[in-house]
């Protein structure tokens, strides 16, 4: 029997030597990624950063609605969710080959609470209201149990999940489709015969409700608002952005916690099944392509063609269309990305790119909170104060010049550093000792 030495007792973080290139480069896409998704709502006010409609964008800007939405949307943080999944089991077994006893789940208990203070500093001090790290500080908590499944139960496990969001999803829109059957059935009430109940009157007021925030002048109102709020000083953009948050984040953790829990399993069984890694065939990765931006950008054009056909009048739109699966066609889209992506690495011809973009996935922690600093610079009204004053298009030139600057830097630091800035904190605060950072 070999006794562990103090050193095995010890946690560590991943050495150099241990890194896995193309995960770094996989998470590197996702960061920037993430930001193409989320520069709209950083930069665009209310239901701008999703409707066209309200402002009538047409040319170059509805056409960088249309691709982005159609290709990209819910894809990046699908990605970064399946890399975050793998990333529990990478840290959780590493710990394992290093310590006993229940020091590897410290450690990761330990881990990801200090996530959820990174997260409360993006939300409260950064100010950016579409933070998703205290979601993954939670779920990665929840899913710690399932990390030593069999791929194919962990693959189980995301169907299931997927099969209840798409439930979820059509709970919710069916509530809102009776809501409005409801009301209308109230309105049609001739009341100088018949006296409304109390719950009539509660549901007309209701729909009346809806329909009235749902119509071209609501959807006006509600981006006039929220643009003259985050254009004030630094109190009118607190209020603002956090109280957004607080009432989405409500919502999302315990309404559509599956959303998370389809991609965090995912990337499990992906990590151990060696798909994120580049090890399967090029046969299994080239199905995932095919069929899945064959079947998600299919759905997806249907999805968005009919949103279309109604002129972006949820209020119609509820009211007439019968089934939701936008859960289905982002999964869908979100393999055959990554199917399409791990072509381009085993081709080889890429090898400059995904190095390229390794740094960028190294500090990817870092990138994130940049670019909630950056945008907060750019965007809110105590600075620069550019929110709602550019045209969609131009916001994605500051997508690109932020890129560029993100993978200049990252290439930069990690020659001369061994992590990023808040890469090299959370993993001092982790094992609660200072760790090293310059390179020797």
């Amino acid at each position: 029997m070999t006794i562990p030495t103090t050193a095995s007792l010890n946690g560590a973080p991943v050495s150099q030597s241990e890194r896995i290139i193309v995960l770094d480069s996989l998470r590197g896409i996702a960061i920037l990624g993430i930001l193409l998704m989320n520069i709209p709502f950083f930069a665009l006010p209310g239901p701008v950063g999703y409707d066209p409609s309200v402002l009538n964008e047409s040319g170059i800007n509805y056409y960088w609605w249309y691709i982005v939405t159609w290709f990209f949307d819910g894809t990046q943080r699908a990605l970064f969710s399946m890399l975050f999944g793998a990333g529990i089991i990478l840290f959780v077994g590493r710990q394992e080959d290093r310590t006993t006893g229940l020091q590897p789940a410290d450690y990761f208990f330990r881990r990801q609470l200090w996530l959820m203070v990174f997260s409360l500093f993006d939300v409260f001090i950064l100010l950016w209201n579409g933070d998703i790290l205290f979601d993954y500080a939670c779920y990665g908590m929840m899913l710690f149990t399932f990390r030593q499944l069999s791929p194919r139960k962990l693959m189980i496990g995301a169907a299931i999940c997927l099969a209840l969001m798409l439930v979820r999803e059509n709970r919710d829109f069916y509530q809102r489709k009776s809501m409005i059957s409801e009301g209308e059935a109230v309105a049609a009430i001739d009341t100088t015969k018949t006296k409304l109940t109390l719950e009539q009157k509660d549901a007309l007021e209701e729909m009346v409700a809806f329909k009235k925030r749902t119509s071209p002048e609501g959807k006006l109102k509600r981006a006039d608002e929220v643009k003259r709020k985050i254009q004030g000083d630094y109190a009118s953009v607190y209020e603002e952005r956090t109280s957004s948050y607080l009432d989405s984040l409500i919502h999302y953790m315990y309404f559509q916690a599956w959303d998370v829990f389809i991609c965090f399993l995912l990337g499990m069984a992906f990590f151990k099944t060696g798909i994120l890694m580049g090890k399967a065939s090029v046969k299994v990765y080239t199905w995932m392509a095919i069929v899945g931006l064959g079947i998600g950008l299919t759905l997806s054009y249907w999805r968005i063609q009919t949103q279309i056909e109604y002129a972006f009048n949820w209020f119609e739109y509820t009211k007439n269309v019968h089934v939701q699966f936008y859960q289905l066609d982002r999964i869908a889209r979100s393999l055959g990305i990554l199917g399409l992506v791990m072509l381009l690495y085993k081709s080889g011809v890429f090898n400059w790119f995904f190095r390229m973009l390794q740094p960028v996935g190294q500090m990817a922690l870092t990138n994130y909170l940049t670019q909630s600093f950056i945008c907060c610079l750019i965007f809110n009204g105590f600075a620069l104060g550019l929110y709602g004053e550019l045209q969609r298009y131009e916001i994605y030139t500051i997508v690109i010049a932020i890129w560029v600057f993100q993978i200049i830097f990252c290439t930069f630091w990690m020659r001369y550093f061994l992590y990023g800035p808040a890469e090299w904190l959370w993993r001092s605060l982790t094992y609660w000792k200072k760790q090293p950072l310059v390179k020797l």
